[in-house]
């Protein structure tokens, strides 16, 4: 028994040892209404999607959005040297979702996407944890 419950915390810490750089939370820029979020990204499948925990006014008050529980982002693919391509992000204020690629570089996420040959930077999010 005691062989197993090593094996499992073993396995566990390689897990997480292992973890893509662009996991964990990331505070958003602002939006049109100075609105900003904090959006987990995690992986769902081959890809990585984030997805809105918490949500703030412009002076940082958190505050209740019928998005937060929403997928922001997903179907992400990590293409190596920090770039994340393929995927989707929605952005609330719009209402609209755009095709999209991140770069990250350290702590800062670059995040750019495009509907219908329109593109909009969705600027630099930086990682809250």
């Amino acid at each position: 028994m005691k062989t197993f419950a090593l094996a499992a915390a073993l396995a566990m810490l390689g897990a997480a040892a292992f973890a893509d750089p662009v996991e964990g939370t990331w505070k958003t820029k602002p939006d049109d209404n100075g609105n900003f979020g904090h959006v987990q990204i995690k992986p769902c499948g081959p890809a990585f999607c984030g997805t809105l925990v918490k949500a703030f006014d412009g002076s940082g008050k958190e505050i209740e959005s019928p998005n937060v529980g929403r997928k922001i982002v997903w179907d992400m693919v990590a293409y190596g040297d920090g770039r994340y391509d393929d995927g989707k992000v929605y952005s609330p204020d719009r209402d609209k979702t755009y095709n999209s690629e991140m770069q990250l570089s350290g702590n800062s996420l670059t995040v750019k996407g495009c509907v219908l040959g329109i593109c909009r930077d969705g600027g630099t999010w930086t990682r809250v944890k």
